[in-house]
This record gives structure tokens, sequence and C-alpha cells, in this order.
């Protein structure tokens, strides 16, 4: 392995780790807050890392867009070009171009598309994306991969799945091996029990320094996300990092992690930042709503970011509805922030064994919802 590995203890199926990369450590159950475009919006690197994270995910597609993954090679990689020195995980691009169907034309190849942003013609094929994604120094690489769209049938869905393994073997060629690097491969496969284990066994003869499960939380549900999780978990490698990609809200993690996922990312907490949307150990509060208008508390008298810290709800619902710019700012800090506190729970239950305890402790606190004021 590239990258190191170690699996610190176990509770069930889930799993405590730690990823060690060339720009430091990863405590796993991980959260990787979203730096679409070297940037993790309304937040300071600084910020970012007062949250607790410890890695965050950097976008291929919009990279090579804008500013070129070749200008951030020659000013020193994304770390040194966005102020982060702590690990960065790419995305290979497919998801993004998953979404041009309007702009794109799919061989067997690659891909070959129209930039939204100014009309202009690219392509990226396996080899391109690992070439990119090791121009902007990400610590780790992801395949190159069609995103299964959804809804989708299953001789549509085995098609895709099959490109993105021939994808994933050549992106394996074309990955330059260096300590403190790694690459991983992504199960895909849709809802199909049988695809996806077609494509976990294609990825494991192939061999990854990690692997992602891709295309879910894509309009599926919740009780059909796990159980493609039951499905293909068992089927790779246990000394490996497990990525469940673009997941999700604060239950399907739990729900994850139990069944053995080592890493996230999401947008939902830094796009519900920038919605009035404040994610809480008691559900999701919409802070345009009128009835915090005259709400003296803070979003949740437990949590210790700047927001709830020094501001009242009242406060963030003044700046939400005068459209200040420090309202999404202070709202994305406690999003980052309810997130890492999330995971550093799920890291010590493991450790204690106590997760089952604390899963049920979780899930009554939630159903609870937010109690008004008298």
């Amino acid at each position: 392995m590239s990258l190191s590995f170690d699996l610190l203890a176990r509770d069930g199926r889930a799993r405590r780790g730690r990823i060690g990369t060339a720009h430091g450590t990863v405590e796993t159950p991980a959260f990787m807050p979203i730096g679409t475009a070297g940037t993790v919006k309304a937040m300071m690197p600084q910020s970012v890392a007062e949250t607790g994270a410890e890695m965050i995910l950097g976008n291929t597609y919009h990279l090579m867009l804008r500013p070129g993954a070749e200008r951030v090679a020659m000013l020193g990689g994304l770390h040194r070009f966005m102020n982060w020195p702590r690990p960065i995980l790419t995305d290979s691009g497919g998801f993004q171009v998953m979404s041009l169907k309007e702009l794109r034309k799919l061989d067997a190849d690659g891909v070959t598309f129209r930039s939204p942003i100014d009309g202009t013609q690219h392509r990226l094929t396996p080899e391109r994306s690992i070439e990119i994604q090791k121009l902007l120094d990400a610590d780790v690489t992801m395949s190159f991969d069609e995103c299964t769209s959804w809804p989708v049938g299953e001789a549509e869905a085995a098609a895709s799945m099959r490109l993105s393994m021939k994808w994933a073997e050549r992106g394996k060629r074309a990955f330059s091996v260096r300590p403190g690097y790694g690459l991983f491969g992504i199960v895909q496969g849709s809802v199909f029990p049988a695809l996806r284990t077609e494509s976990a066994a294609a990825l494991t003869n192939i061999g990854f320094d990690g692997y992602a499960v891709g295309g879910l939380a894509v309009g599926e549900g919740q009780e059909t996300m796990f159980s493609v999780l039951d499905i293909t978990l068992p089927m790779l490698p246990a000394d490996r990092p497990r990525y469940l990609m673009g997941v999700g809200r604060p239950a399907d993690i739990v729900g994850a992690v139990r069944r053995g996922i080592d890493m996230f990312d999401c947008v939902l907490p830094t796009r519900g930042g920038r919605t009035a949307q404040a994610f809480t150990r008691r559900g999701e509060l919409n802070l345009r709503n009128a009835r915090h208008r005259d709400d003296p508390r803070p979003i949740d008298q437990h949590c210790a970011c700047p927001a709830c810290r020094h501001h009242s709800r009242a406060y963030l619902h003044h700046l939400i509805r005068a459209e200040e710019i420090l309202g999404a700012m202070l709202l994305t800090w406690h999003n980052l922030h309810y997130y890492q506190d999330l995971m550093r729970g799920l890291r010590g239950a493991i450790d204690s064994g106590g997760l089952d305890d604390w899963s049920a402790a979780f899930g009554e606190e939630l159903s609870r919802g937010d109690i008004a004021p008298p």
C-alpha cells in the first residue's frame, strides 16, 4: 500500500482507523468537507481546520476547467494554492461528467465535453483524470468512472459498471506509486446485487489502496442504500479504507458507519450554511423561519462553534433575512462543526465498544425534534 491504514478498534461491523498520507493522518470514521474549486465555500482554510476536519475533497472537473491543473501544479499544487497543508482527496470528474448529458459525448475510451463556462472542448480519459489529480497533488486519487444515473435498468447499469471497471484498470496502470499517495477504486452497479458483486470482485482483483462505493445517494432512498452496503462491504478487503461517496445526512452516516464505512463527503453542511439550514442533534432547522425572529437561544446550547458561542438564533435569522454574507459564514461553520462532532462521537463510541448505546441515544435525540421555548 502507498497509503497506510491501521485498524485501531472494531464494534460489530463498525471500524475505527487511521489513514496515513503524505500530508498527515486522518482519523476514521471521517467526514471530508467539500472544497470543490479550491475552497470550502464561506470558510477560511484555518476555520475548516478548527472544526476538526483533517481531510477535504477537491474536484477534478472544476479545477481542470478553472484555473487549470497545470496552473495549480506550477503554483505548487493544490495544498499550497489554497493554503490547506492537510490531506486532500480529489474526485475523478466522473460524477460531473454524468450530469453533462447535453454537453458530452461518451465512448469506450473516455468522454468529450464542452465547458459550461466558456464552451471550450475538453477530453477526459482514465489516464488524463489520473494525470490531473497528480498535477493537483491529491493524497488520494479516485479512479475515473461513469457514475451510473438514477433511475436505471439493470442492463444499462451493467454496461455502465463494466465500462467503469475497464477504466479503473487503465487508471491503475497510469497511477504513479509514491509513498503517502493512494488510488481508490469505485464500486458501481446501482441497486443490483449481482452487479455490485461483480464490480467489487473486479476492483479487488485489480488491487487498490482503498475502495469507494459510488452511485448511491442519488434518489434510491436510505433503506435501499443500506441494503447495497450490506451486500457490498463484506466483499471488500478489510485492511483497506472504505469510502461512501456523496453521503450524507447524519442518520445516513451513522447507519453506514455501523455497516463498516470509514470515509464520507457531502455538500449538505456547506450548502445548508448558504441556504439557512442548520444541522443539530435534534434535526435540521430553517433559520429563515419567522419562529426564530425573537429567539435568544443559540442554535444548539451544547455546540462550541462560534455561531453558537456568540450569537442567537434571532441574530442569525436577521442576517439571513438581510442577505448578509456573515449569516452563510456562521451557519457553514456551525454545520461543519456539527458534522465533525458527529464523527468524534462515532470514533469515541467505537473505541469504547459502546456504539449500540451511542446510536440509540443519537436516534432518540433526533426523534425529539427542536423544542420551541415556552
